[in-house]
């Protein structure tokens, strides 16, 4: 049986990081970029194309045996032409969708007796929920682009009238912990769950991951990995999903899903057996997945982002020397103010040192601080 060829649609830090397992496996890899400057180009063969445009990604999957994506924003209706076209993809639209539209999201959550916060569909700025809420657009978000703090009825009908099309409103939840349950599952149904991740988020941006949560129950730990192997099956996904949920005392409540690998995910590199990048290749390709374990007790990761500094090579002179245990990864991507550019990962037994150590990295390479 020759190695199969994978594309990915999207060649951003993701498909970048896909790259690495998939060249251990040996399987051919092609990523469909939007920019010959896309980060995933230089580690990968790469076609420049509109993902928007259904002919040009099919003649792009003509060349692979299995499509993928590293990102949401690919129409349903080209995704749609490719299962129609034979060609192999996974996710399936039919469960793709509950990462791309937060209403579709909220009504399977239910249908599954998964907790929700309240909410509603609000067409016209009314709302029978209580203020402060939240508003989410259904589709195109992420990285808190598309969602807002409601304080009062006259915002809420202002930004109605911004919209001009339907809003997903729900309760704000007055919760203690943002956490994230990384989740795998292939085509026969075999699934597999990671300890559930802490994300500890600014300005709606993601800035550190600490794995396992610190402090959560094992009670409550055990749930929601149970909730997001329910919802990987209830969804029929193929592929790795994030499920990330609020925590409120001592239950949780779902909040987004998103079927690819995933932010929350990038500590397994270091701090798993298997990371989320080669799990999503084994798990599109019906292979046996391979073990979640941890590496070590906690594995704490930091987002870099783009700040005073532009040479993100320099810095190693420092941090390697301070700090040999500390992992890199760059994303390939120019820098600029507020973007996430890299990440830094390290793990041990020591949870107060291991934050501390990747707090300073960050701010090292951000330009935060200068020694």
């Amino acid at each position: 049986m020759s190695f199969p060829r994978v594309g990915v649609i999207g060649a951003g830090q993701l498909a970048r990081m896909m790259a690495v397992p998939a060249n251990d496996l040996g399987i051919a890899f092609k990523v469909f970029a939007s920019t010959e400057n896309d980060g995933a180009n230089s580690v990968a063969d790469y076609v420049v194309g509109d993902y928007t445009n259904a002919a040009e990604v099919l003649d792009f999957a003509k060349s692979c045996d299995l499509i993928t994506f590293e990102h949401e924003l690919v129409p349903q209706s080209v995704i749609r032409e490719l299962e129609k076209s034979g060609i192999k993809v996974y996710p399936r639209s039919e469960s793709f969708i509950y990462s791309q539209n937060k209403i579709e999201m909220r009504q399977k959550m239910a249908e599954l007796s998964l907790p929700n916060p309240q909410w509603e569909i609000s067409e016209n700025g009314q709302t029978t929920l209580a203020f402060p809420l939240i508003a989410k657009v259904p589709a195109g978000g992420y990285d808190g682009r598309g969602v807002f703090v409601v304080k009062n009825q006259s915002e809420l009908t202002e930004l109605s009238q911004q919209i001009q099309g339907k809003l997903l409103l729900e309760e704000k939840l007055n919760f203690t912990q943002e956490i994230s349950v990384m989740v795998a599952r292939s085509p026969h149904g075999q699934a597999a769950t990671w300890p559930a991740t802490l994300t500890i988020q600014a300005d709606g941006i993601c800035v550190q991951t600490v794995t396992p949560v610190p402090g959560l129950p094992e009670k409550l730990a055990i749930e929601v990995q149970e909730a997001a192997l329910k919802i990987a099956q209830g969804i029929n996904l193929v592929g790795v999903m994030a499920v990330e949920m609020f925590i409120v005392g001592e239950n949780f409540f779902i909040n987004e899903l998103a079927l690819r690998p995933h932010n929350s995910g990038h500590w397994s590199i270091e701090g798993s057996l298997t990371s989320q990048f080669e799990q999503h290749l084994r798990a599109i390709l019906d292979l046996p997945l391979g073990a979640t374990a941890m590496t070590a007790p906690y594995a704490v990761m930091g987002n870099v982002l783009g700040g005073e500094k532009n040479d993100m090579y320099r810095p190693y002179l420092h941090l390697m020397a301070r700090t040999p245990s500390l992992k890199f990864h760059q994303y390939g991507k120019e820098v600029r103010p507020g973007r996430k550019i890299g990440h830094v990962t390290m793990v041990g037994e020591y949870l107060l040192e291991l934050q501390s150590e990747v707090e300073h990295a960050v701010d090292y390479m951000s330009g935060v601080i200068d020694e």
